[in-house]
């Protein structure tokens, strides 16, 4: 009885101290948000980096959703055994820079983490498997468990990954894990075209919207199917848009496997509009039909 009580007490400690972290990062990012130069926000970003990590040092800090900081997504897997953190920082030239880290449950509840470090400019192969330290980063939105055998070997994270002045990118990326460590991609995906992919990414034109995400009801991650303007821009990304139909990787055996013209009944998710450059403000994304 002394032990719950003694545990008790502890984690209601760290409430005061986890809420004072968390009002920290809210005022960090709101000045990363309002930074001008990229030199402002890489020093305010860093400094939201170290508070956040002291915050994860907290003991029971896996418990604290940090569901008030809007600058950062936080999923937890469905079993509960990690959660994933990530988020992104816009710079001047109109591309982006990915941040994240992997925190790992223990039953100590002491810290255990991976920085997710973005090597995406250092990565000659966008089909890479990579480590956590040469991340092709990313703004994750969805965790999706592939299950196989009743267990959950990898998991499917859906992410937004903004590209430059011109076009946007979304991605379906595969986490697993490899003597604890955090592996991205995987060849999971079983398509006629274009076969052996490690990780799924859609390009297209950065003011129109792409629908990208699970659907329960049917077990399949559906998509808009992304084509260009006119045969004459095949291959140039910056012309490419959906042409209302959508198209499917159906989970199954532990496998994503295509599934081409599927009919989607619930309306599309369009979290594109979450990430418009705050430096313009003016421009709205175009809305599909």
């Amino acid at each position: 009885m002394a032990t719950v009580h003694a545990q008790h007490s502890f984690t209601l400690t760290n409430i005061p101290a986890m809420a004072k972290y968390q009002d920290s990062l809210i005022q960090i990012g709101e000045r990363t948000a309002e930074a001008l130069t990229n030199q402002e926000r890489f020093a305010s970003n860093a400094q939201f980096i170290k508070t956040l990590v002291n915050a994860l040092k907290t003991p029971s800090s896996f418990n604290h959703s940090f569901d008030s900081v809007k600058r950062i997504t936080v999923l937890k897997s469905p079993d509960k055994s990690f959660r994933i953190f990530s988020w992104h920082l816009p710079l001047d030239d109109g591309s982006y820079r990915y941040f994240g880290a992997i925190q790992i449950a223990t039953k100590d509840g002491k810290l255990k983490l991976h920085p997710l470090i973005d090597g995406t400019e250092n990565l000659k192969d966008a089909n890479a498997v990579t480590s956590n330290k040469n991340w092709y980063g990313a703004h994750y939105y969805e965790i999706i468990p592939v299950i196989v055998n009743g267990k959950s070997p990898y998991y499917a994270l859906i992410g937004w990954k903004g590209n430059n002045n011109k076009t946007s990118k979304k991605l379906i990326e595969v986490l697993s894990f490899e003597k604890g460590e955090p592996v991205f991609g995987k060849a999971i995906f079983d398509q006629k075209q274009d076969p052996g992919k490690n990780r799924i990414i859609f390009e297209y034109n950065k003011l129109n919207s792409m629908t990208l995400m699970m659907d329960k009801a049917t077990n399949m991650i559906v998509f808009d199917h992304l084509a260009p303007f006119n045969q004459d821009m095949v291959g140039n990304y910056e012309f490419y848009a959906s042409d209302l139909s959508f198209d499917a990787y159906r989970l199954s055996g532990g496998r994503l496997k295509l599934v081409e013209n599927v009919e989607l009944k619930n309306a599309p998710n369009d979290l594109d509009e979450l990430y418009i450059d705050p430096k313009n403000k003016k421009i709205q994304p175009i809305k599909k039909l």
